[in-house]
């Protein structure tokens, strides 16, 4: 299984080679909470172990935080060495959708959309620290498009 650790840093190393853009710490949290809540929604199982909490500004993997945070409200430069291949393709199409979709919207666009979703807003609501994945699964399967 990936870590929460891998699938910001595919994040990262796509958004360098494909638009030269960066990511700040608040945008990358926001992408790797989409990709665990669409992946869940899609193969009902997580993409990674690593929880996933209601933090004031949205969902944070508090791991993955910490070991950004030194770059504070900046942008975070990608990997120096990052394989696509480790990566299979069910994944790879997955992360790929989430970066089209979500990846064009700024950090705090991104925070003010997870602001409005149930798994953030019912966790932070009742004041309790971890995002389900149920709630996330439940939520994120009604935001599937299906392809007929």
């Amino acid at each position: 299984m990936l870590s929460a650790l891998d699938v910001a840093n595919y994040f990262l190393a796509s958004s360098q080679e494909e638009t030269g853009d960066l990511i700040s710490n608040l945008k990358l949290q926001k992408l790797v909470y989409y990709a665990q809540g669409f992946y869940l929604a899609v193969y009902n199982e997580p993409l990674f172990d690593e929880r996933i909490e209601a933090w004031t500004h949205g969902p944070v993997v508090p791991d993955l935080y910490h070991h950004f945070k030194k770059y504070e409200a900046g942008s975070i430069p990608p990997p120096e060495e990052f394989d696509f291949e480790s990566f299979d393709e069910q994944v790879k199409d997955l992360l790929d959708e989430v970066n089209e979709i979500f990846g064009q919207y700024s950090a705090w666009k991104l925070r003010n959309l997870t602001h409005d979703e149930p798994p953030w807003a019912n966790t932070y609501e009742k004041q309790e620290n971890v995002i389900t994945t149920d709630s996330m699964k439940e939520y994120f399967k009604t935001q599937l498009v299906n392809e007929q």
